[in-house]
């Protein structure tokens, strides 16, 4: 009959190793009290010849935190927070650092409630990434539990709106969409519509509001506005909703902006299965270029964001000690036009 190995403990490793118990565990936990070089390595030679694997919540308790990072995001499936959580995850990687992964399934107040949880379990730092809401109760909870994070220990850092009490790397919604409206009216479209995205995300309004202001500085009506979630069905029941529109009393739109590419991939299936041909029946651009659009046909045009980098970004200025006033680096799209925008009719005038 076989019989199950008790596992090592931190005190078979100090009399593997020859030294006392009190200097096995300075070696492990990263004691202000310096174990020499060669008795550590002494101790960590003895741990891995017993196979020993440090109790990680006995460090925490000793160094007063953990070296896990926490990534906080609204919805995992959308590509738009994979690819940042990628980047995310692999400059981690770099720093030694386990990155554990919560999302709030779009609910705001989930910032509130995970980061209670994350300072009861001593986690290092973390990372908030999705739009803020137009709801003063949501915003002012969110600012209480960075406070109480970062008081107690902790760093954070967000991706969103310039709203809180902490490092944020802000994306300039408003131009990158103000730029998407003057470049494809340069390509000779005359009549826009905007799906919106839901009203109270405060990245689908700048975002909505950019391209308006791009298309009435080119001298262009006034966009028509579909609100809908902001997912591929949101899309598909968006654009579902103005082409019924269209049939009745908008027919002379050409080309339609959904706030953000999961949205745009959502509108694409609509007007497929209404029979309407992208680009030849209707154009069709978005916001964020995910990953997955490579497999998208026709090539959708988008303004492109550097997602993966934006979350490497995020890493790098959650390790650094916090400024006296938070910081606000901002990022800038860039925008492509791709095959679902061909140039049309030269603009007169």
């Amino acid at each position: 009959m076989s019989r199950t190995h008790r596992a090592a403990t931190l005190a078979d490793v100090a009399a593997e190793a020859g030294v006392s118990l009190a200097t096995a565990s300075r070696a492990f936990n990263g004691s202000t009290r310096t174990v020499g070089a060669e008795l550590a390595e002494r101790v960590f030679a003895a741990a891995k010849r017993l196979d020993y694997a440090p109790n990680a919540q006995a460090q925490a308790m000793v160094r007063g935190r953990t070296n896990t990072l926490g990534l906080v995001v609204h919805d995992i499936a959308d590509p738009y927070f994979s690819a940042i959580a990628a980047g995310v995850s692999r400059a981690a990687d770099t720093e030694g650092m386990v990155t554990l992964l919560l999302t709030t399934l779009g609910r705001q107040e989930g910032w509130a409630r995970d980061l209670t949880l994350m300072r009861s379990q001593r986690v290092r730092a973390a990372i908030l990434v999705g739009s803020m809401r137009e709801d003063p109760q949501e915003l002012e909870a969110s600012r209480a539990a960075v406070r109480a994070y970062e008081e107690s220990g902790g760093r954070v850092v967000a991706i969103t709106q310039p709203q809180l009490p902490a490092d944020t790397i802000v994306v300039d919604n408003h131009e990158g969409a103000r730029l998407l409206a003057t470049d494809l009216a340069e390509c000779g479209y005359r009549r826009f519509a905007v799906l919106t995205g839901p009203p109270q995300l405060l990245t689908a309004g700048d975002r909505s509001r950019g391209f308006r202001d791009g298309a009435l500085a080119a001298d262009l009506p006034e966009p028509v506005t579909v609100a809908g979630d902001f997912t591929r069905d949101g899309g598909y029941a968006a654009m579902s909703e103005l082409l019924d529109r269209i049939d009745e009393q908008a027919a002379d739109i050409d080309c339609v902006f959904a706030a953000n590419d999961v949205m745009a991939v959502g509108a694409m299936a609509a007007c497929r299965a209404r029979g309407v041909r992208v680009p030849h029946d209707l154009a069709l651009a978005g916001f964020d270029d995910i990953p997955t659009l490579r497999d998208h046909s026709p090539a959708l045009t988008t303004v492109r964001l550097p997602l993966e980098q934006m979350g490497e970004q995020a890493l790098r200025l959650v390790l650094e000690p916090a400024a006296d006033e938070p910081r606000h680096p901002r990022v800038s799209g860039e925008v492509l036009l791709r095959e679902s925008t061909p140039p049309r009719r030269a603009r007169s005038g």
